[in-house]
């Protein structure tokens, strides 16, 4: 990874945080259990692959970094979110997230469950809020692409789709469609809401971004699935092998080790050449492609 690169991800982490953490509400407001699950799950260092693509796609338009400080944050509020209802024990009952007890284990189910859905709301109300630097119809197409890329057709249904497969043995372009609504669909609303942070963005601008990060979005996946047969629980900060011990088909199941690091392979170069239209402005996001597919958590 670059300096540059390095730099960019590092800022826009400590940036995204510390947005978040004047949007949350104070942990020592009433409901005060509620409101600490919410910080405690919310600001938990991770990786903030999400708010980094806003970010990066923002710059790509030359829109200054605050101006993309919320739409960042709600897509983080989002994630930690899903994460807190994804390691329920009616789903994929896991006890470690980001290298700390899960949201239920720390507190208990039932406010975990509270602050999920309260970290949804905080979301969405953000966004129905005036951002200044992003017009009203932008923030209304960003409340429509949240809307439908975290819903029944996006992350929930994958999720639902993830949960009704287990056990099962499924082919691989069943284990995409999982992962491209599961995990891809808010990717690509990341990017989105980067260009939307600019006042217009020309309709093949759109399809290239919405390319790339669809890409983007599987590798992320793939790299995931990878990791949990390779990594270790320390490193990732999330139960290593939790796959296999809940029956999930993965991409090393189906391709084999080799097989799953070719496909990421090739969708990284795949997303890097939707970029080619925006010349050396889109190396930031050419330079996260490139992170997606080496990370080691």
């Amino acid at each position: 990874m670059s300096p540059e690169l390095q730099a960019f991800i590092s800022s826009s982490q400590e940036r995204v945080e510390k947005h978040m953490a004047r949007m949350l509400p104070a942990g020592d407001h009433n409901p005060v259990n509620l409101h600490q699950a919410m910080r405690y799950s919310a600001l938990a260092r991770g990786k903030r692959i999400r708010p980094v693509l806003t970010y990066a796609t923002a710059a790509l338009f030359e829109r200054p970094a605050e101006i993309a400080d919320t739409p960042a944050a709600v897509l983080e509020l989002i994630h930690a979110y899903s994460l807190i209802h994804d390691d329920l024990p009616a789903m994929d009952d896991d006890d470690l997230r980001r290298g700390q007890p899960t949201c239920h284990v720390k507190f208990d189910e039932a406010t975990a469950i509270l602050a999920g859905d309260a970290l949804q709301a905080l979301a969405f109300g953000a966004l129905a809020t005036n951002i200044d630097g992003i017009t009203p119809a932008n923030r209304l197409s960003m409340i429509d692409f949240l809307a439908r890329s975290s819903g029944s057709l996006g992350m929930a249904g994958g999720q639902a789709l993830d949960l009704e497969a287990t056990g099962k043995e499924l082919q691989l372009g069943e284990l995409e469609n999982i992962h491209i609504h599961k995990t891809g669909a808010l990717i690509r609303t990341s990017v989105m809401f980067g260009a939307l942070c600019a006042d217009k963005i020309k309709k093949e601008e759109h399809k290239r971004l919405d390319h790339f990060a669809k890409c983007i979005g599987l590798a992320f996946q793939i790299v995931d699935d990878i990791l949990d047969v390779v990594g270790d629980t320390s490193t990732l900060g999330k139960t290593q092998g939790k796959d296999a011990l809940q029956l999930k088909t993965t991409y090393p199941d189906l391709l084999g080790l080799q097989g799953a690091r070719d496909r990421v392979d090739e969708l990284i170069e795949e997303s890097i050449a939707s970029l080619k239209i925006f010349d050396s402005k889109a190396d930031m996001l050419r330079g996260i492609a490139g992170y997606t597919a080496s990370r080691s958590h």
